[in-house]
């Protein structure tokens, strides 16, 4: 991947632990690699199709002036998320020089690099309770309205027959796809709240919902915990999500089978005649 490298930039702040630190100030170093395909920059000769580097170096001396952190991890942090979402690009470093730091040592500098970047995730979404289309376009507007998720694709909605639990109203069905800057415990965290937001109860399991929120893909990670297995379980037996996620991803891999996303559906179809694996 290409970068933008910017180098020590200078900047007077107050961050520390000490008392002294945040009244008084020091000098803070700080460098960033923006990593972002410049190719077409290359072509074209336009600063339209790079980072304005001189706007990323104002950028990131306002945050560090401006704000006073205890710790150089969390002023790091908070420049590499603020930076992804204001600058067109895929991923950062960020490393924070603190060559004042207070110790009783003599040290050239002490410093903290972190690397973060855009998360592409896929959501299953579905609703058989109150008035589901309704729910489902709301429910999408309020997972793009967080600044750390983009909704980048949204399939088309389908109305399917109740799956598990065959005694309640027909679902509506769909998929996106995000980007998010959200660990996958963090995106579960926020996606509950949100279906707790429009009425979710959790009372029987595949029973009725107002909201179903289930993360189907989150980059090509295995995720085994209490909480959360990504990728979703039970997505394979599932054509009301395979066929949604199949206009959006259908080339998408899954991380454990190594089958594209089309070749599950194919799959799914040819079991049986209503397409649900025995």
């Amino acid at each position: 991947m290409d970068r933008i490298h910017i180098e020590k930039l200078e900047v007077f702040a107050r961050h520390g632990v000490c008392r002294e630190e945040n009244s008084l100030g020091q000098k803070f170093l700080i460098s960033a690699d923006l990593f972002k395909d410049l190719h077409e920059a290359g072509k074209t000769d336009e600063l339209t199709a790079t980072v304005h580097y001189g706007k990323v170096c104002e950028f990131i001396t306002k945050i560090a002036s401006e704000n006073t952190y205890k710790l150089i991890e969390k002023l790091a942090e908070e420049i590499a998320n603020k930076v992804l979402i204001k600058f067109d690009v895929d991923r950062v470093k960020i490393r924070v020089d603190k060559p004042w730091a207070p110790m009783l040592l003599h040290v050239d500098t002490v410093f903290v690099e972190v690397e973060r970047g855009w998360h592409t995730a896929y959501i299953a979404i579905g609703s058989n309770l109150g008035e589901r289309e309704n729910i489902i376009g709301d429910a999408i507007s309020k997972i793009d309205s967080f600044q750390e998720i983009r909704v980048k694709a949204v399939s088309d909605i389908i109305e399917t027959k109740p799956y598990g639990v065959t005694d309640q109203p027909d679902f509506l069905n769909g998929c996106i796809e995000i980007k998010t800057l959200l660990r996958p415990s963090e995106l579960l965290a926020e996606l509950l709240l949100i279906e707790a937001s429009f009425g979710r109860e959790r009372k029987v399991r595949w029973g009725p919902r107002t909201l179903d929120l289930d993360i189907l893909f989150y980059d090509d990670q295995c995720i085994l915990s209490k909480d959360l297995v990504v990728p979703h379980p039970d997505m394979m037996n599932r054509l009301f999500v395979l066929e949604p996620l199949n206009q959006i991803a259908p080339y998408f891999v899954h991380p454990v089978t190594g089958e594209p996303v089309y070749a599950l559906l194919e799959k799914l179809k040819n079991k049986t005649p209503e397409g649900v694996s025995k």
